[in-house]
């Protein structure tokens, strides 16, 4: 098989599951959802109808994808955190005609037990710390925390803070790659945005 599926796990058909991909223990994938090429899905996961997962994405134990959610790739998503796709829920009305999207962009981490409101984006390699409440959109590369979920720092593809230099420029110290802030949006100067990562990043940084 070109994915590994637990004996315990219950894989729908017709769904897609990319090469490489590895589900585990007790987990769910339902009719239609569609996931890439090199994923871990761990324990008691449940990826819904419509759902659309993409390459390289970590999706850690009891987490579940509603309809509605797309997962970009090298997503990381934390043991417990929960996405939504209803607003306003309630037992006795049916909202399927009125499920909120929820995208979250490349590279982007979600930490455990962290809540994401449905109807938002959260931004390209941003990073929402554990336990927060996101609400709104989050910028590429923003570090959120608390309830709700605000904006306290920046951080880089590999997870360290950003820090402006006197020129302006903020610089990953593991990779080297290097950023600038205008206006309130971070973009790096060296890798396009929705590039993979390669393995070794180490440019001059001058």
């Amino acid at each position: 098989m070109k994915a590994f599926v637990h004996p315990s796990a219950i894989v729908d058909v017709p769904c897609e599951i990319g090469e490489g991909t590895k589900i585990w223990h007790f987990t769910h994938v339902m009719v239609g959802a569609r996931i890439g090429r090199r994923c871990n899905l761990g324990q008691n996961v449940h990826v819904a109808s419509g759902v659309v997962v993409g390459d390289g994405v970590k999706i850690q134990n009891n987490v579940s994808l509603y309809a509605g959610t797309v997962v970009e790739d090298d997503v990381f998503l934390g043991p417990s955190c929960v996405l939504t796709n209803v607003k306003n829920p309630r037992a006795a009305v049916s909202r399927r005609e009125h499920y909120a999207p929820t995208l979250l962009r490349r590279g982007c981490t979600v930490g455990a037990n962290a809540t994401i409101i449905c109807g938002v984006v959260v931004g390209r390699h941003a990073f929402v710390a554990a336990g927060a409440v996101v609400t709104a959109d989050v910028a590429d590369y923003a570090l959120m925390v608390g309830v709700p979920a605000r904006r306290v720092g920046w951080l880089s593809r590999h997870g360290h803070p950003l820090e402006a230099r006197d020129d302006g420029l903020m610089i990953c110290p593991e990779s080297g790659l290097r950023h600038l802030e205008t206006d309130g949006v971070v973009r790096c100067l060296d890798l396009d945005e929705d590039s993979p990562l390669p393995p070794q990043v180490r440019p001059v940084s001058s």
